[in-house]
This record gives structure tokens, C-alpha cells and sequence, in this order.
């Protein structure tokens, strides 16, 4: 059996930054708001936020009260 090799092909980082800026920005954001979404520091008045993410709170181990 004969193996043949790939050609390299380039990364183009140029390409990769803008999404990859993205999704840290969106990866930030949702931590945000399943960590620190409550009381003084909520944006929004009510709880909802914090009830929508209550549970995933506890499966990672974030206080919640």
C-alpha cells in the first residue's frame, strides 16, 4: 500500500480573524448572561434571563442564590 501526501494548503488567516472575532463575541455574551445576568449587574429588570438559564447555572456550577 502506497500512501501519498497531501499538498499543504494555506490557511487564510485574513478570512478566519473576522469569524473568529464573532464567535468569541457571541461566546462572551452567552456567558454573560448564564453566569452574571442577576441581581445589580442584570441589564434587564426582570429574571427572565436568569429563569431561562437556571438550570444550566447549577449544571455549571455557578452560584445562583
Amino acid at each position: 500500500m502506497s500512501h501519498t501526501a497531501a499538498p499543504a494548503v494555506p490557511l487564510p488567516i485574513l478570512e478566519i480573524v473576522p469569524w473568529a472575532v464573532f464567535v468569541v463575541l457571541l461566546a462572551l455574551i452567552a456567558l454573560y448572561f448564564v453566569s452574571a445576568e442577576q441581581g445589580a449587574t442584570a441589564v434587564f429588570a426582570n429574571m427572565y434571563v436568569h429563569e431561562f438559564v437556571h438550570d444550566g447555572r447549577h449544571l455549571l456550577a455557578f452560584p445562583c442564590h
